[in-house]
């Protein structure tokens, strides 16, 4: 008996079907039979499932004499079910990457209730992703399993048969199937709810959703949308025959007035002529079934008294008079909105003309992201070296939290803000700012950049489209042309920026001031990151940060980190770090993954781990100033440099051991290979020629040479032999090889470099 029966019915999807059965049989937990139903699909459907279940003996093949629909289709796929638990899967969507195995843990975990509930996500045919907007029902905190009333706020969440596990006995034992017609799922998912004993939650999305640009059935014209009514017919005859589920009757009255209203006012659905039919029918169910106690919440009222009153003509008004006041207001908010913006370039102009303040100075980030990087240890040193200067930080209102007391906060496009960029004598920036701002004389604009170049940058971008995208680079030089000093951590470093930056600025080539703190923190600073992050006691973080993939619509993750830690044993956990234009989790409800994309402080994290695992990102060579481990995945780098270019070699020139697979990556660790003596040997070959500036007063020296006057490279350089980095924690608790565990069975050879 398998622990899953997964039933996929299928009916003119051939282009998807083979998507969604590899993405089961594919899964991690194998204890699983697929059921796929041919629907007498006149397309490829039924040879496609003939073929799979011919390669694989747990697919099981069902074709049907006539087509049926989804609901008749699905009992005949459970008619054949012999697992412990029942999945229904559309066959144009697909499940996630250990979806089952997560839903078989959480089943175990919570006692085997009748019911699991997990998430899903809706899939567009551009690649994006959306989570389904009210994940936070299937929260996991609190008592579990639980009873519906436990927990109404899951009838929030849509009512479909694919978001969910059933116990297969308690479904023979409830005596619930599924009826023909559209909106089959409405007198199935009502009553397994109302009537399971015990339900459990799964915070995980474990259903892609597609959404098709064309073929939803429920998005097509057609009377079969009056098979609604004959649907909410049969849920309230399961209430009746069960007394005890009474209580459910208002929140369905409520359901099914609200379903009502939505079909009728989704203008593609009804065919022309069948609207008056269709609200007299409704509002003949709104009589049927009204409920005491069926509260109507405020903004569904006029819905409502549609239902309820048949006011077909009265609500068609309404609608057009919304419509007509909906646009007025677009069009106020739009001749508004132009003239603050008016208003404010006049303000600018007036600024303009205002004296600086030579005792003012501004500051930005990764396009206003937040208080960080460079121009975020500059600004501190700022207030330390030269506090007669006061800062202003310019921060979106949703990351105005991550600015320390101290600098004035600014809000982008705002009065303030034009003001700070007109009278401020110092601009300090990673990026470049409006480009309105008109640079006056006596202003002094640093720019920072953001990291050790490995991937084309600047002028370098012309021979590569993919990358540059449509980059303007003559505005990209008007922006140059603003900068008074370039910001460089090592030669390699000034030699490209002063190539692909042509201007007028100077370099300054004093180390990146974000990495003075890996010089200066102390070991309880890396305890007390490490607690905050929740990295258990005794364990090996390693910090996984890859970079973004130009020639990728849609950023996948290239690591599965939930095999990785699987393979390497419970002493590892992974801090999951996405890249600043991608934010998500990498490996959403992975075990002994730490999701840390939201975090503010990138420096703080390299100080919590133990190792780096990235593929191409610059943090290597900020990293590499702590002297930890570094591993270097390189699967695509053909691919990456064709599309990206990049400045060197990097397998050839690494600052470790390099993996070109998955299978290679873990046995770097497996092995103890990631902090051998040849890695050690090529981090320090890679420190000494990236890291000769980086030994903790960068920002002090930019301070006083911009600010004070006082002359170029003061105070002096540490040379690398004598900085003393903070040891991780791993390392100073076990300075023997760590984490060394069992080498996997058929494991591929180590490749440090080559």
């Amino acid at each position: 008996m398998p622990r899953f029966s997964v039933i996929v019915p299928a009916y003119k999807v051939q282009a998807y079907l083979s998507e969604c059965l590899d993405s089961v049989l594919s899964q991690s937990y194998p204890d699983l039979e697929l059921i796929a139903v041919d629907d007498c699909s006149p397309d490829a459907c039924g040879a496609l499932i003939d073929e799979y279940a011919a390669r694989d003996a747990r697919v099981r093949a069902v074709h049907l004499a006539e087509n049926q629909g989804l609901g008749r289709a699905r009992n005949a796929g459970m008619a054949l079910a012999t697992g412990d638990y029942l999945v229904f899967l559309d066959s144009d969507d697909t499940l996630t990457p250990d979806a089952l195995r997560a839903i078989a843990d959480r089943i175990k975990e919570t006692g085997e209730p009748d019911v699991l509930v997990f998430d899903y996500a809706r899939t567009y045919w551009d690649g994006e992703a959306e989570r389904n907007k009210v994940a936070a029902q299937l929260t996991q905190q609190g008592p579990a399993p639980f009873r519906l009333e436990d927990r109404p706020g899951l009838l929030r969440v849509l009512m479909v048969a694919w978001n969910k596990a059933y116990r297969r006995e308690f479904v023979t034992e409830q005596g619930i199937d599924f009826p023909t017609g559209y909106y089959e799922d409405t007198p199935w998912t009502f009553p397994v709810l109302m009537a399971a004993e015990s339900i459990a939650t799964l915070d995980r999305v474990c259903v892609h959703y597609r959404q098709r640009r064309q073929g939803n059935i429920l998005r097509t014209t057609s009377r079969k949308h009056f098979d609604i009514f004959d649907q909410y017919d049969r849920v309230f005859a399961f209430i009746d025959r069960r007394p005890e589920l009474a209580r459910w009757r208002p929140v369905l009255f409520r359901r099914m007035v609200d379903h009502f209203s939505t079909v009728f006012t989704k203008r593609d659905r009804l065919p022309r002529g069948t609207r008056g039919e269709f609200l007299r029918k409704a509002r003949a169910h709104y009589r049927r079934y009204h409920a005491r106690g069926a509260s109507v919440p405020l903004r569904t009222r006029v819905r409502h008294s549609l239902v309820r009153f048949g006011l077909h003509r009265t609500y068609r008004a309404l609608q057009l008079a919304t419509s007509a006041r909906r646009r007025t207001l677009k069009a106020t908010v739009k001749l508004a909105r132009a003239l603050r913006a008016a208003v404010l370039q006049l303000h600018y102009r007036v600024q303009l003309r205002l004296p600086l303040r030579s005792d003012r100075a501004v500051f930005a980030a990764y396009w206003n992201r937040g208080h960080g990087c460079n121009p975020g240890a500059l600004e501190e040193a700022f207030r330390t070296h030269a506090p007669h200067i006061r800062t202003a930080w310019i921060a979106r209102p949703e990351h105005q939290h991550t600015i320390p007391p101290g600098p004035r906060r600014v809000r982008p496009g705002s009065f303030a803000y034009w003001t700070a960029l007109a009278r401020s004598k110092y601009l300090v920036n990673n990026v470049n700012f409006d480009r309105r701002l008109r640079k006056r004389p006596g202003q002094v604009f640093v720019q920072t950049q953001h990291g050790t170049p490995l991937k084309h940058m600047g002028l370098d971008l012309q021979e590569r489209p993919a990358a540059a995208g449509d980059m303007d680079f003559e505005e990209l030089l008007r922006g140059v042309d603003k900068w008074d000093y370039l910001l460089s951590a090592n030669r390699h470093t000034t030699l490209t920026w002063e190539r692909v930056y042509p201007g007028g600025y100077t370099t300054l080539e004093y180390g990146y001031p974000r990495n003075d703190v890996f010089q200066r923190a102390t070991s309880a600073d890396v305890t007390r990151i490490r607690e905050s992050l929740g990295i258990p006691e005794g364990t090996v973080a390693l910090l996984y940060a890859p970079t973004h993939r130009d020639y990728h619509r849609t950023q996948r993750p290239a690591l599965d980190l939930d095999r990785i830690l699987r393979r390497l044993g419970p002493r590892f956990v992974i801090l999951a770090r996405a890249h600043y234009w991608h934010p998500g989790p990498l490996a959403e409800g992975a075990a002994r993954v730490i999701d840390v994309g939201d975090h503010p402080d990138i420096a703080s994290l390299c100080l919590a781990s133990d190792a780096l695992i990235t593929d191409y990102s610059s943090l290597m060579f900020d990293y590499a100033n702590l002297d930890r481990p570094i591993v270097v995945h390189t699967e695509d780098w053909d691919a990456y440099t064709a599309a990206r270019g990049t400045y060197f070699d990097l397998r050839a020139f690494p600052p470790g051991a390099v993996a070109r697979s998955e299978d290679e990556l873990i046995d770097i660790f497996a092995t103890g290979h990631w902090r051998g003596s040849r890695s050690a040997q090529l981090r320090a070959a890679f420190r000494e020629r990236f890291c000769p500036c980086d030994d903790g007063r960068a920002a002090e020296r930019v301070v006083r040479h911009v600010v004070l006057g006082e002359p170029a490279g003061r105070p002096g350089f540490v040379p690398l032999a004598e900085r003393k980095p903070v040891p991780s924690a791993a390392a100073a608790l076990d300075r023997s090889p760590l984490a060394t565990v069992p080498q996997p069975s058929g494991s591929l050879p180590v490749t440090e470099s080559r």
